[in-house]
């Protein structure tokens, strides 16, 4: 064999691997909920150490825009805190399931200049301070919950959410159990037609609004006020406990759907029975098309979601989410056969 045929057999042969190498590697793009951000970050770069192979591109960009894109196909997997309504999984071009990757709090954060305390907070108070009817911080409803703490009569301002959440739709639902005019007036959503107060965009953006904002309150989740050490309050249970936001009175919350998950996982734990509960505790959820076109990637997300839902449940402690209950991850892995990878 001539020198130019042993090159063009070497070139022929390396371009068969690198085209092997190429059908073999994926890049899978998600995007959608901020409330679980923060670990899925860390999942998807410790993921990549699993296996090479696979790259997880998410944009954190709020659950609502997250339903929106995987509906339109226009990223492969969505993520959102709130499940999709009937109407919103009928809108799509194929079945969606939802399987929920971990827990975490949404708490009520403050930023009252010259008060260190830890606020508490029941659920009545919280509406009626969205709803505008609660203005000032000296109120009543508030100083009557938290003897001795010296509260100003200074303006709240509100900060809610500007983009379509489920950190929203966590806090809505919450509210509205616990206020009938709520309820009515506002009800339960991701986008809601807000009474009161200034929106900032994301998880982030609250966090921020409230950094900045003298006399202000907002709600964002538990990680982001951690991370942006801002005050946070604690929260009237259904047990009339004030209970703090945090893995282990999330994981007591998770506690509550034990033995009555639905088969589509679509489930409410706000404002749960039980000792220690924290009442602002969710789900949060990945969206997988039952049948997506393209297999290889619906395969390598499958073999994800496995190893998220086992050996990934380690990271959410300790970024101050909850991990799954047993027996949920059970119900899980067996509702992954439904997707079709091949």
């Amino acid at each position: 064999m001539s020198i130019m045929k042993k090159m063009l057999v070497a070139f022929a042969a390396a371009a068969v691997m690198v085209a092997g190498a190429a059908a073999q590697n994926a890049q899978i793009n998600g995007a959608g909920a901020t409330f679980p951000n923060v670990i899925y970050s860390k999942w998807f770069d410790e993921y990549t150490k699993v296996n090479p192979s696979v790259r997880i591109n998410y944009q954190s960009v709020g659950s609502g825009a997250g339903i929106r894109q995987v509906t339109a196909q226009t990223v492969f997997f969505g993520a959102t805190d709130g499940p999709m309504t009937d109407e919103q999984l009928q809108a799509a071009p194929g079945k969606l399931l939802h399987f929920p990757t971990v827990l975490g709090a949404v708490v009520p954060v403050y930023n009252i200049p010259n008060v260190n305390a830890e606020l508490k907070f029941s659920g009545q108070a919280l509406a009626d301070i969205f709803l505008g009817k609660i203005t000032k911080w000296n109120d009543p409803a508030i100083t009557k919950l938290n003897p001795g703490v010296n509260l100003p009569a200074t303006d709240i301002t509100v900060a809610h959410r500007s983009d379509g959440s489920g950190t929203t739709y966590i806090f809505t639902d919450f509210l509205a159990k616990v206020s009938p005019e709520w309820k009515t007036k506002v009800g339960v959503g991701q986008a809601p037609n807000w009474p009161s107060g200034i929106g900032g965009k994301g998880n982030e953006g609250v966090a921020g609004l409230v950094t900045q904002t003298p006399g202000s309150i907002g709600y964002v989740e538990l990680i982001y006020a951690l991370q942006n050490k801002i005050s946070l309050g604690a929260v009237q249970n259904m047990g009339g406990e004030f209970v703090k936001g945090s893995v282990e009175s999330v994981t007591l919350a998770a506690a509550s759907a034990a033995g009555k998950m639905p088969p589509d996982f679509r489930v409410s734990i706000t404002n749960a029975p039980g000792k220690g509960v924290y009442p602002i505790s969710s789900f949060t959820w990945l969206l997988l098309y039952e049948n997506a076109k393209d297999k290889a990637q619906a395969k390598a997300m499958v073999e994800f979601v496995k190893w998220a839902l086992t050996d990934g449940q380690k990271f959410a402690a300790p970024l101050g989410y909850a991990p799954l209950p047993d027996e949920v991850v059970k119900l899980e892995m067996a509702a992954l056969a439904k997707v079709k990878t091949s």
